[in-house]
């Protein structure tokens, strides 16, 4: 079982679209809290993947890997490095790659990780445990790329003035707990008729930030695809719009469905002659009213599936062993 706590967003949905097979070969590249793993793995017998940044993630997962002896192989590292740490471990190409884009509830609920407002702890947001901190940016970075990173990571209308105060305070003592943050970002923006945190948009810029997310997203997509084998399949569960995305774009130049340009985007699928890949969501699956009842943490996750195509897969491979 699922470690308490820990509610993995659309299982059902997802395990229908990666259709797992006896002797098949998957990766969860974001393993968290190990939902995805565990469906993946008790639905057939095959060997998984799994990779995490978190060491946290990593150690929680042996007790997973001792239930599926010999079939489940944790990575640590960045999923923007699939490909490295694959073939590392002798992987050169997969049947399904599972992408859950959210924070693991281990990460959410405990204080100590400082991803959260709702509790106090140190103003951390680091997934792994290199690199600088939310508070080092924090208490660091000029007034006017903090008011960038909080209008382009969390599309923050006040962010001039959250970055204005945040200057001034940190003047005054630096800012190093969750508490802090948020009190100083709610005394700059007016509540919202929908009841979401006035907190909620600048944390998530930080923590992007933190992680170069985006830049991860695009690694990791770009990487996957690369990776399947023919017929192989792409899964990825978004939770906000940035994300979904970069997400949707890319898997509509993938399918040779090419929107307009993004900053963000892989340029290696733009402009293929003949596409490798299908969409299998034209639009996004999202969770249902039971789901969300259960797990409200669902209820902005978005699914989106790619699959490569079994007949272009097969003649690019042999195209490209051809003497």
């Amino acid at each position: 079982m699922t470690a308490a706590g820990h509610i993995p967003v659309m299982r059902a949905e997802m395990l229908a679209l990666l259709a797992p097979r006896a002797g098949g070969r998957y990766l969860d590249a974001t393993f968290g809290g190990g939902g995805y793993a565990e469906a993946i793995l008790a639905a057939a017998p095959c060997a998984l993947w799994a990779i995490d940044r978190d060491p946290e993630a990593i150690a929680r997962g042996a007790r997973l890997a001792r239930r599926f002896p010999g079939r489940l192989a944790l990575l640590e590292g960045c999923f923007g490095d699939m490909l490295a740490l694959l073939t590392a471990a002798g992987v050169a190409r997969l049947d399904g790659v599972v992408m859950d884009l959210g924070l693991s509830s281990y990460q959410i609920d405990d204080p100590e990780r400082g991803f959260s407002f709702r509790a106090d702890g140190p103003l951390d947001m680091r997934m792994g445990r290199a690199g600088p901190s939310a508070a080092d940016l924090v208490n660091t970075l000029p007034e006017r790329e903090l008011a960038d990173i909080l209008f382009e990571f969390g599309e923050e209308r006040h962010a001039r003035r959250i970055a204005r105060a945040i200057i001034a305070q940190r003047r005054i003592a630096p800012i190093t707990t969750t508490a802090a943050l948020a009190a100083l970002v709610r005394a700059e923006v007016p509540a919202s008729a929908d009841g979401i945190d006035p907190a909620t948009r600048s944390f998530q810029a930080l923590r992007i930030r933190v992680n170069d997310e985006l830049g991860e997203i695009t690694r990791g997509l770009e990487a996957a695809a690369s990776l399947l084998a023919p017929g192989g399949r792409l899964i990825v569960v978004a939770f906000h719009s940035l994300e979904d995305r970069i997400v949707k774009r890319f898997m509509r130049q993938a399918a040779g469905r090419a929107g307009g340009p993004s900053r963000h985007e892989p340029r290696r699928w733009v402009g293929a002659d003949a596409p490798d890949f299908t969409l299998l969501t034209p639009r996004p699956l999202r969770p249902g009213a039971a789901e969300i009842r259960v797990n409200p943490r669902a209820r902005s996750a978005r699914l989106r599936a790619l699959a490569r195509l079994p007949a272009v897969a097969a003649r690019t491979e042999e195209e490209t062993t051809t003497p």
